[in-house]
């Protein structure tokens, strides 16, 4: 009966301490995107950050919608990357 106690804390224990993922969703005003290829790359650079799980650019609106783990990445994070690529975000609010 003791092992199985133990075995119980222990995973209680280790499970207290881990992180809680929150997917989030973020629109991104997105600047210099002045034709049919800047979307793609906004969507490949944003794609490409650890945790991201989806992306939609329209190029008509000038944003990006992404959907991400906040624990993997942050909204910092993906602005950074976009600058990084030619194209400055900010989060419209």
């Amino acid at each position: 009966m003791k092992p199985t106690l133990v075995a119980i804390a222990l995973l209680v224990g280790l499970g207290a301490g881990s992180a809680v993922a929150t997917e989030r969703t973020v629109t991104l005003a997105i600047e210099n995107m002045t034709c049919a290829s800047c979307p793609y790359v906004v969507k490949k650079t944003l794609a490409g950050i650890p945790g991201v799980r989806r992306v939609e650019v329209s190029f008509e609106a000038k944003t990006a919608a992404v959907i991400f783990d906040d624990v993997l990445t942050s909204t910092a994070a993906l602005t950074r990357a976009t600058a990084k690529a030619g194209y400055p975000a900010q989060v419209v609010q």
